[in-house]
């Protein structure tokens, strides 16, 4: 059974498709043997991996 969480009840981020943090290994590994990374986050919804519902365009005039 799933289960519900209101709080999140806004679309994902088309852009990161909800991951907004994620680690890029950059190729060289640290003197400990770990890989060395660097952090990005999703410029589009800033890192929440959320985005504001669309909003609804009214037709002016005739």
């Amino acid at each position: 059974m799933s289960q519900h969480s209101h709080a999140l009840n806004r679309p994902v981020c088309r852009h990161c498709d909800g991951f907004p943090r994620v680690a890029i290994t950059t190729g060289g590994r640290n003197p400990d043997g770990t890989r060395t990374t660097l952090p990005a986050t999703c410029p589009a919804c800033k890192g929440t991996g959320h985005t504001a519902p669309a909003r609804a365009y009214a037709r002016v005039g005739a």
